[in-house]
This record gives C-alpha cells, sequence and structure tokens, in this order.
C-alpha cells in the first residue's frame, strides 16, 4: 500500500535511509562544536604614544569582537568570542603601564559563556578604532585596538609650544649649560672653549685625521655660515623608521631597527636645535608605529622645510656594508637594490598595522601635485650634500644619491631624503650602529649636510614661525 505521499518505501529501503539520516544527524551536531572552539591568543602587545595607545592581540585564528564605549567613567569594552582566557591573554591588564596617556587601567574576566570581556579605564573621552589584520611576515592573525584622543593634539601648536620653552632665559648664565650633554660627552668633558653640539661630535668622530673637518666655535656666528643667510626659522621633519608593532630589520645579535633609528633621530633632533635658525619635529618619539602617510602628513602641517628619515636596514646578504642616501623616483628605481629596498620599506604598513577602512586624504593630493619633479630635484641636492658628509666619517655602500618609490618620501612640496645609515644584517655594522658615539657621529653628519644644503640653497621667506630678530 502507498504512503500519503504517493512514494513506496520498502522495508530494506527504510530502514537504510533512517542510519544515513542518523549519521547526517550526528556530524551536524558536531559542526557547532568545531566552529566554537576557542582560539588560542599568541601574544598580547601595548604600545603607548603622545598620539595614541595601540593594544594588539595575536591569535592563532580571526577574533570576533564587539567594542563599545561607556560614559561616568570613560571606559571602552571589548568583548572578544570564544576565545581561550589563560597564558598571554591573561597578561594583558598588567601591560597597562602607569604613565599610558589615555588608559588609565584594564579589567579582564569571562563575562559569559563563549565571551571575554576587556574594559579599559580611560583618562578622557576617546576615538577608538579596532580592526584586524591577517598574518604577515611573522605575526600571525591580530585584532589591534587603537584608542586616540577625542581631540587630537594639533603638531603645530607642540612645535610652538617647544620653541617657546626653549627660548625661556636659563635661571642663572653661571650654571646653566650651553647645551643638554649627550653620552659621549659625559663620558669625554669637551674642551674649555665653547663648541656648538655638532662640532664636539664631529671633533670625536672615529674618521682618519684627513677626513676630518676643523671645528670652530658658533659664537658669535660666522658670517658665512648657512644660518646667516636667513631671516627665519627652518624647520626640519626628523622621522625615526619603524616603531612599535613594525621593529624594522633585525641583526644577528637582535638589534632592532626601530631602536637605533629613534636613537640617531634623537641625537640629530639635539643638534638641529642647537643650530640658531633650526628647528626639528620627530615624527615619532617613542616605540610606536606611524603609518608612512601620517609622518608625510605631519611634516606638512607643520610646513617642514625638509624630511629626513632616518634607516638602517638589512640586505639579503650579510656582507653588505656602507651608508647610502634615497630619494624619490616617479620612473622607477635606480638600481634593483634600490628597487628591493623601496619594496620592503613600504611594507611597514602592512607590518605595523594600518586601518584600511579610514580613507587617506593626502593620497590624491601626493600623486596629483604637479610640485613633485622641482621636489624631487632639490631632494636629490640635499641627498648629495648629506651623502658628501656621511662618506666623511663612514663606508659609502653608493657614492650617488639613488632613487626609488620610497612611499615616505612622496611629499610633493618638501625636499625629502631617506638615510641608510648602515646595514644592520652586517655584524660588524650591527656593532658600530649599537654604539651611542658612532650614531653621534651620523646625526652630526646629516647636520653638516643639511647646513652645506642650505647655504647653497637658502629657503624661501615664508610668513610661519618666523625666527626672532
Amino acid at each position: 500500500m502507498g504512503s500519503a505521499s504517493g512514494v513506496s518505501v520498502s522495508g530494506g529501503s527504510g530502514r537504510w535511509i533512517a542510519r544515513v539520516a542518523l549519521v547526517v544527524v550526528g556530524l551536524l551536531c558536531l559542526l557547532p562544536v568545531v566552529a566554537e572552539a576557542a582560539v588560542g591568543v599568541l601574544g598580547v602587545r601595548v604600545w603607548p604614544g603622545p598620539e595614541y595607545t595601540r593594544v594588539t592581540i595575536e591569535s592563532e585564528h580571526p577574533i570576533r569582537y564587539t567594542l563599545f564605549g561607556a560614559k561616568n567613567p570613560e571606559r571602552l569594552v571589548l568583548d572578544l568570542q570564544d576565545v581561550e582566557l589563560k597564558g598571554q591573554l591573561e597578561t594583558l591588564p598588567s601591560r597597562i603601564g602607569l604613565n599610558d596617556p589615555f588608559i588609565a587601567q584594564a579589567r579582564l574576566a569571562r563575562n559569559r559563556p563563549g565571551v571575554v570581556r576587556l574594559v579599559l579605564d580611560l583618562r578622557a573621552e576617546a576615538k577608538p578604532q579596532a580592526f584586524s589584520l591577517t598574518p604577515v611576515g611573522e605575526y600571525a592573525h591580530r585584532l589591534v585596538l587603537d584608542i586616540y584622543p577625542a581631540q587630537a593634539a594639533d603638531p603645530v601648536m607642540a612645535l610652538l609650544e617647544e620653541l617657546n620653552r626653549a627660548q625661556q632665559p636659563a635661571p642663572s648664565a653661571d650654571t646653566a649649560p650651553a647645551e643638554l650633554p649627550t653620552e659621549s660627552s659625559r663620558a669625554n668633558p669637551p674642551p674649555p672653549a665653547p663648541t656648538s653640539a655638532s662640532d664636539t661630535a664631529q671633533a670625536q668622530a672615529e674618521a682618519p685625521p684627513g677626513n676630518r673637518r676643523p671645528t670652530a666655535s658658533r659664537a658669535p656666528p660666522r658670517a658665512s655660515d648657512a644660518e646667516s643667510k636667513v631671516a627665519r626659522l627652518i624647520t626640519i621633519a626628523v622621522d625615526a623608521g619603524h616603531g612599535g608593532e613594525d621593529p624594522g630589520a633585525r641583526g644577528r645579535n637582535g638589534t632592532q631597527e626601530k631602536e637605533i633609528t629613534l636613537a640617531i633621530a634623537r641625537k640629530l633632533k639635539a643638534l638641529i636645535d642647537a643650530e640658531p635658525n633650526m628647528r626639528a619635529l620627530l615624527t615619532r618619539d617613542g616605540d610606536y608605529f606611524v603609518p608612512l602617510q601620517e609622518r608625510v602628513s605631519k611634516a606638512r602641517k607643520v610646513r617642514a622645510d625638509l624630511f629626513v628619515s632616518i634607516h638602517a636596514d638589512a640586505y639579503v646578504r650579510p656582507h653588505a656594508r656602507g651608508s647610502s642616501v634615497f630619494a624619490l623616483s616617479e620612473r622607477g628605481a635606480t638600481s634593483a637594490a634600490a628597487r628591493w629596498l623601496a619594496k620592503k620599506e613600504n611594507e611597514a604598513d602592512l607590518i605595523g598595522g594600518v586601518n584600511l577602512d579610514v580613507p587617506d586624504p593626502y593620497v590624491k593630493q601626493v600623486l596629483l601635485d604637479l610640485s613633485q619633479t622641482a621636489t624631487i630635484n632639490d631632494s636629490i641636492k640635499l641627498g648629495r650634500a648629506v651623502l658628501d658628509e656621511i662618506g666623511g666619517i663612514a663606508v659609502l655602500h653608493k657614492a650617488r644619491v639613488e632613487q626609488a618609490g620610497f612611499a615616505v618620501l612622496k611629499a610633493p612640496d618638501i625636499p625629502s631624503i631617506l638615510v641608510e645609515t648602515a646595514f644592520i644584517s652586517n655584524p660588524q655594522e650591527e656593532k658600530k650602529l649599537s654604539k651611542p658615539q658612532y650614531q653621534q657621529n651620523i646625526a652630526a653628519a646629516i647636520l653638516r649636510g643639511i647646513r652645506g644644503y642650505f647655504g647653497k640653497n637658502p629657503p624661501l621667506a615664508r610668513d610661519k614661525m618666523a625666527a626672532n630678530p
């Protein structure tokens, strides 16, 4: 007799279908268990900086999350779904430093089945950004939380405040030092006669005597000095390559490029600030990540006259050695090595972690600005002046300024160079880069190159941050 549906099913066939159905149901029951398996956390990192604090959670698989804020007091709540509350993740609250400018403290606990809740107590109202990064380089999946202040700091005002502090009279002419001591000057006091910071470093250079320049006092300034040819304050953006999640290259002994570049950048800033007509802006002044275009943006916001990016990269062959200077190219790289290096440096945003959902307002302007060609020509002139000075204290990898498509050099209206101070992948040069005296010598050589450039190419008058008469 047929079934109600009109389909006849024999007894044997029915039992076979029933068994298949049981197996299918059993497999379907297992699927949610696999999907909801806890995600293992491989590492957590916190990068506080003056502009924002970044919290990074690295995991085996992508982490699903929900982010929301709470008031009275100001808090951020990050719910992490299906993660294991153990190991590295448990250490996250203890990684919040007492001096973090944006986060007061953190709490972490199981909120409900399948959800771990991270609560961040904030010091003030914030504008958070959360985003996920796919595996790249040495990193697996990453969940990134960037905490920005509700009101972003103005780099121009910050620089002006720094200038005002620097121009305040010293408490006592008898006790106030002429300039801040460096590591080398504390270990080797300078002679009684007053000298500039750059002359002191120059006199202590490790170069052969024939390559040294004579020292001279800058009190009073010589009429032939570049500073006498300008009637305003020159602003130089000093860019310490890499930082935070992006360590840059690593030497065999574990030296990280981001540490070397920051040390040299700080020394260069101190030397520039000691000049009577110059002031420097650091694109980063700590161990935190700054996207490449943001570095360009900072320089443009303060209307910098020059942009100098400091690096200490690696190459595939450990015997590669020497210093190099690069400028931007619109027509392709001048060598295969320059092309390889530019590609590697431009990948810094992938490693450091950029939120691709946030549009970059400078991209179109940089690509379409018609002044780029003239700026590149000035960049090459600056590069030659700096390369000549570095050649007096160090071996040069190439005796000419090379060019490639470095993203960090794409300011359309600022002459920009990238200085490879040495190859950190070379064991001998890694050791040299770690020495404060060599860092000081490189910084002093860059400053001499900048002064030489302005001696032949005085900056145009501007109505901003003019030097006091």
